[in-house]
């Protein structure tokens, strides 16, 4: 059985259930706050450590005044989730610099499929852990990672660089998937406020001796590149992250990270519009392969949970 925040008992179907009510304009907001992530960066100059770092100490920041009222890290028995959190800082640093890497290195549209492999990830973290997974679900992960051998395939013909930008999107999918697992395990005590300025700051803190020690430049920037970090900070860390965590607190991590998935073309509309960015031809058919997989999950689930 798995226990949520309040203390109530959730079915062991608790995996499979889709969100209601409020959470789904809240997810919907996320989507289109991270589905704005990779064409930004991909408009920005500004160096991917620098990114990281000032993007994550500006979210945390925005989030501590509300955190402050709550001051619930004075209270012991929150320790063992402020750990989690700080733990969850570090796991999404990692995940930011394989997803600028990402960004930078390949095309945002197969960046962000690859990255929407979350929820595969997810679902083997939580089967792992004791969640159920309806076993007609992995039907769908299957097809969804033909998808991405088609996508890697594509770009190991391209060039030697985009292969190295899908791998990086793969790494960074499975430290997403495990970044909103620590999110989950954290807000069964924490409110969503502490965490993620907990969590924001973790990340802050971890990217900035990176970015010192490799000499990353981190100030000296034309007002452009502050503009566009900006709007990170309010579309993919503010309406994206912190709303995909507020849910977190009622809705699956498995679930949560399959719904991530529809950063996929909410970023390769916008990189068309802002970018003239089209992806090679022959990534659309794995692309088209993920969605396919992405949506048997989806249905398979949720007839398994009406039985």
């Amino acid at each position: 059985m798995t226990t949520s925040n309040s203390g109530k008992s959730l079915s062991s179907n608790f995996h499979t259930q889709l969100p209601v009510g409020r959470d789904i304009p809240l997810l919907i907001l996320g989507i289109i706050g991270i589905g704005t992530s990779g064409p930004v960066i991909a408009l920005s100059t500004m160096p991917i450590l620098a990114l990281i770092f000032w993007r994550n100490l500006g979210g945390s920041l925005l989030m501590l005044p509300f955190a402050l009222r709550k001051a619930e890290w004075s209270d012991v028995k929150n320790r063992e989730a402020i750990k989690w959190s700080a733990l969850a800082g570090v796991v999404l640093a990692f995940h930011f610099i394989g997803f600028f890497i990402a960004m930078r290195f390949t095309s945002v549209a197969a960046g962000t499929a690859l990255t929407a492999l979350q929820p595969i990830f997810a679902a083997y973290f939580v089967k792992r852990t004791g969640g159920h997974i309806p076993r007609q679900a992995w039907l769908g992960m299957v097809i969804s990672f033909v998808g991405v051998l088609i996508i890697t395939g594509v770009d190991f013909q391209i060039s030697r660089r985009a292969f190295l930008g899908d791998l990086a999107a793969i790494a960074c999918a499975a430290l997403a998937a495990l970044y909103v697992m620590l999110g989950a395990k954290a807000q069964r005590q924490l409110t969503t406020s502490t965490y993620t300025s907990i969590c924001y700051f973790v990340c802050a803190a971890t990217t900035l001796p990176i970015a010192v020690f490799s000499s990353t430049e981190l100030i000296s920037f034309s007002a452009r590149e502050w503009w566009l970090l900006l709007a990170l900070i309010g579309g993919a860390q503010i309406l994206g992250h912190t709303m995909f965590n507020l849910v977190l607190k009622r809705v699956s991590p498995a679930v949560v990270s399959l719904i991530v998935f529809f950063e996929v073309p909410v970023g390769a509309v916008l990189a068309y519009w802002w970018l003239d960015q089209l992806p090679p031809a022959g990534t659309i058919p794995g692309l088209v392969l993920l969605l396919i997989g992405c949506g048997i999950f989806v249905l398979r689930s949720k007839a398994e949970d009406k039985r």
